[in-house]
């Protein structure tokens, strides 16, 4: 009898509060409480990690970097949503 394969999961961890939660690794597990705890062993070890979160890998659809011109391309007849012609005064610092 062939062995069903296990589930792939991307792993993303959020260190502290306010910061987005980042991309860790993936792992192999059989369903999502599982991934959570193989999540929690092998990537927060040193406490590091704040929160988890485990996504099918199969869930996830992602954009062809080959397409990248006909998606991002768009944006750039815009001006308006890039600030190149505002003056920013010294005081604001850094921005």
């Amino acid at each position: 009898m062939p062995e069903t394969p296990t589930p792939l999961w991307e792993v993303f961890i959020r260190s502290r509060n306010g910061l987005a939660h980042r991309h860790a690794g993936s792992l192999h597990a059989a369903d999502a409480t599982l991934a959570l705890q193989a999540a929690r062993d092998l990537f927060t070890r040193r406490g590091e990690g704040l929160s988890i979160w485990v996504v099918p890998s199969a869930a996830i659809t992602a954009s062809d970097p080959a397409e990248a011109g006909m998606l991002f391309e768009p944006a750039d007849s815009k001006i308006y949503r890039h600030p190149t012609f505002y003056e920013v005064p010294d005081e604001v610092g850094h921005m």
